[in-house]
């Protein structure tokens, strides 16, 4: 497989219609089916149904188009690399991570390096602790920020001194408004919108899995805490969820309230042992080890 001929399968299933994404690429109709047709005697598998107004994936194409993006993503990373005159700190830092206030450390190193090395180029990627090791793993990240995980002796980390606090998100009617805090045995009867990422390996790692298996009353589940909170807003359910992500207090509709019961987590920066960073990658990692350090 060429990386041209998967940039023009990315183009038809990004499209949804070879003429579209023909257009797209500059190139003449017949060429582009042409090249799919090859791309499909190649694999030995039908990629697309052609249908009178474009085409769909079929299970073979979608698999070949997550693996075809995560391909041509490290195609480019590594042809911009290369490219990177020698004495020059630029390019681009990819770094992945979950809902945290702990990514403040990353946007205050990414607020210094802009200062001393503008030609930096910071890339953020939203995912739970087993996306964005995956990414690692396939040379698609440089660093990953991971909540109470251990990644294991494969890849190096720093600890970002950083604790998120487990709570509920609640209106601002609900009942129980104006308590310092909740004991967890208390949300039994309540219903929980709940994330469906585990952040560590603890007992009571308040995900999906967890809730579930000892009977507690879950009404919904998130990936993203501000989807979460639109469900809170229109009485759903209260939300699970780390302190500080969704804006309470004056103006908001929203109280968050401590949950005595839950662990707090730790967040650590890792990246991959023995795998040499680039020149922008290693400033910015002085750089975060300088915010950690403040």
């Amino acid at each position: 497989m060429e990386i041209r001929t998967l940039r023009s399968f990315l183009a038809v299933a990004r499209e949804g219609n070879v003429t579209r994404a023909a257009g797209s690429l500059h190139i003449t109709q017949p060429a582009l089916s042409r090249q799919l047709a090859e791309l499909e005697r190649e694999l030995g598998c039908t990629l697309l149904v052609r249908e009178p107004r474009g085409v769909t994936l079929t299970d073979e194409g979608i698999l070949l188009r997550k693996r075809a993006e995560e391909i041509v993503a490290l195609a480019d990373r590594t042809e911009q690399e290369m490219r990177t005159p020698a004495a020059e700190v630029e390019g681009d830092v990819w770094v992945g991570g979950g809902e945290s206030r702990g990514l403040e450390l990353v946007a205050r190193a990414a607020a210094g390096l802009a200062t001393e090395h503008p030609g930096v180029r910071l890339r953020l990627f939203s995912g739970n602790s087993e996306a964005v090791m995956e990414r690692i793993d396939k040379g698609l990240l440089d660093f990953g920020i991971v909540m109470g995980h251990d990644p294991g002796s494969r890849y190096e980390q720093m600890s970002l001194a950083w604790e998120d606090r487990w709570g509920v998100l609640v209106r601002k009617d609900d009942p129980l408004v104006g308590r310092e805090r909740v004991e967890l045995e208390e949300l039994r009867d309540r219903p929980l919108i709940v994330s469906t990422q585990s952040h560590g390996t603890s007992g009571t790692d308040p995900s999906l899995d967890y809730f579930e298996s000892h009977g507690f009353r879950v009404a919904a589940t998130y990936t993203l805490l501000y989807n979460a909170s639109l469900l809170v807003e229109q009485g759903v359910g209260i939300a699970v969820c780390f302190d500080g992500i969704i804006r309470v207090g004056e103006g908001s509709p929203f109280c968050f309230i401590p949950v005595d019961g839950l662990p707090h987590v730790d967040s650590t920066i890792v990246w991959k042992r023995l795998q040499p960073l680039t020149r922008a990658a290693a400033a910015f990692l002085a750089a975060m080890r300088e915010a950690a350090n403040d």
